[in-house]
């Protein structure tokens, strides 16, 4: 046997010896975490992780704990005692001690990537995502890493909302001569959401130009994002229907392919060519994605009918939040961006806490007053992170409007601008969209997407009946026609001071990351008021709709 063979051997029959003598001591009820410590007190470092590991294996989170503060004492220095007893507070609910064991590894190695990976998920369940962004960049200092590992870090600053450290991130590697396609797919992606839609184009057609992989990842779709185009001859038109021909293409990218062709007929007029295309892509999506339409309706008529508790938390005096609600497609993003655009506004984009949230809070255990100011102090965190004094922080999470009451328990003071549209151009609107898998499945089927209106607004009434006084409707068509009066009593309602929202010397530096991300950053139009007209003649559905 080697000596690396029997260093491996002693190393488990002292990790074996430890864990007899400690289930020993557990079963006489003394002393049991101590026994440990003294049975691998002259043990190596690897075996002290072995025990430890053999602890996490039993569930036995206060014995893996005692040994690891044990072997700390014994090897200080040891990165990979410190990474483990930081993953152990962790998940105890020790978050500063966790924070200084992280923070600690990275001073003495800051090219720890494990490390860094840890201490960012942590920041991140805080709320701290200004610091998350600072960690990452820390770790991915040096010239090249491993594409695997930038993707991690991309796609933990992107959950985070750090959009331009993440795409940040890619350029870095991509001007370090990264050719890996994944890189400039997730470059495109981002940057078309930072409005930086001459290089987006340069990291799509590269993505495109190496290989097949990009038409599952429905880079040609993010493409025809970019620009609103004047005619057919852009050369757009011709690759995407070439791409069509392939035969081997999975029914999501032919879905995707035909979407983008959808929205650059359109774009030139050509709206019978248009509406066929976006049947077909409708067709596909909608064989594969089946919205739940009873449970919507009864979601509907529970929350009509739900009276929570009195419960009401004190409301918060340094800041106020405000909800832009209302159906995908009616007015949300353009509202969010302009209102974004004043100092003394921060807007957070679309969070997804409140749906988890609710459930803990009405369906938990525990006192409810508990139970909301957890929740209270988790949103708070969430929304107000760490890199913002703003006085008005925005969610633009259109379907928090199904959670109007609870809003208001843990949040008084709490605001909602409720976008509406009408029926028949917001269900063209939403019938026209290719969205991401699982956030708006009613969305390719006209029954479906009345369905959802119908609940929407049924749901609104109710709230407004209750509420009058928290939520101030705003019409897309008056929103488009007149935005200056619009902002304006919007301004005076929220008590914001008077800014120009509209201004083209306005800050548009703004992350959109919905489908709207092109047409936001547009001045302010009335092109697609009564849209629905052009498409009548091809689209029948929607005349199913009321014309309101």
């Amino acid at each position: 046997m080697n000596h690396s063979a029997e260093n491996t051997s002693g190393q488990l029959h002292q990790t074996d010896l430890a864990l007899a003598a400690y289930d020993r001591q557990r079963l006489a009820g003394s002393r049991a975490q101590t026994v440990l410590a003294d049975a691998l007190a002259n043990a190596p470092e690897a075996a002290w992780l072995e025990c430890a590991q053999a602890l996490i294996l039993r569930n036995d989170a206060e014995a893996t704990a005692a040994v690891l503060e044990a072997a700390l004492e014994h090897f200080p220095a040891s990165s990979e005692v410190r990474l483990a007893l930081a993953g152990i507070m962790f998940q105890q609910g020790a978050d500063a001690r966790a924070e200084s064991l992280l923070r600690s590894v990275l001073d003495d190695d800051p090219d720890h990537l494990a490390a860094t990976f840890q201490l960012a998920r942590l920041l991140k369940g805080q709320g701290r995502m200004h610091a998350v962004a600072t960690v990452v960049r820390a770790g991915f200092h040096r010239e090249r890493h491993d594409p695997e590992l930038v993707i991690r870090g991309v796609e933990l600053l992107d959950d985070c909302g750090r959009k331009r450290e993440a795409a940040a991130l890619c350029e870095h590697e991509i001007a370090a001569g990264s050719g890996d396609p994944r890189l400039h797919a997730y470059a495109g992606m981002l940057l078309t959401q930072l409005g930086q839609f001459e290089l987006a184009r340069t990291r799509q057609e590269y993505v495109l130009d190496h290989g097949l992989a990009g038409l599952e990842w429905q880079v040609p779709l993010g493409l025809t994002g970019l620009q609103r185009y004047a005619d057919g001859n852009h050369p757009d038109f011709a690759r995407l229907r070439q791409y069509l021909t392939l035969t081997d293409l999975s029914e999501s990218a032919r879905a995707s392919l035909l979407f983008g062709l959808g929205k650059a007929h359109d774009d030139i007029g050509d709206y019978a060519q248009a509406a066929d295309y976006l049947r077909q892509a409708n067709t596909i999506v909608h064989a594969a994605t089946r919205w739940p339409r009873k449970q919507w309706r009864r979601s509907i008529e529970a929350r009509i009918s739900r009276i929570l508790p009195a419960e009401q938390l004190a409301a918060p005096t340094d800041w106020t939040p405000v909800f832009i609600i209302g159906l995908p497609r009616s007015g949300t993003t353009l509202l969010a961006d302009r209102l974004a655009r004043h100092p003394d506004v921060c807007q957070r984009g679309e969070l997804p806490w409140l749906p988890v949230l609710a459930e803990q809070v009405v369906t938990g255990n525990g006192e409810y007053r508990d139970r909301l100011q957890q929740a209270a102090a988790t949103y708070a965190a969430q929304l107000r992170q760490d890199n913002s004094s703003a006085h008005w922080m925005l969610d633009k999470q259109p379907h928090n409007f199904m959670h109007v009451d609870l809003i208001l328990s843990l949040f008084p003071n709490a605001r909602f601008l409720y976008c509406k549209r009408h029926a028949r151009d917001n269900a063209l609107s939403l019938w026209t969209q290719s969205f991401q898998a699982g956030a708006q499945d009613f969305a390719y089927d006209f029954t479906d997407i009345g369905a959802a209106i119908q609940g929407s607004r049924r749901l609104m009434k109710h709230w407004l009946t209750r509420y009058p006084d928290a939520i101030r409707t705003i019409g897309y068509e008056h929103l488009v026609s007149d935005p200056t009066s619009v902002l304006s009593v919007l301004m005076d309602w929220l008590g914001l001071p008077a800014h120009d929202l509209l201004s083209s010397d306005a800050d548009n530096s703004a992350i959109i990351s919905t489908a709207s991300l092109w047409q936001a950053r547009q001045p302010i139009n009335t092109r697609s008021l009564r849209r629905w007209e052009n498409y009548a003649a091809h689209v029948p559905e929607l005349l199913q709709f009321p014309d309101n």
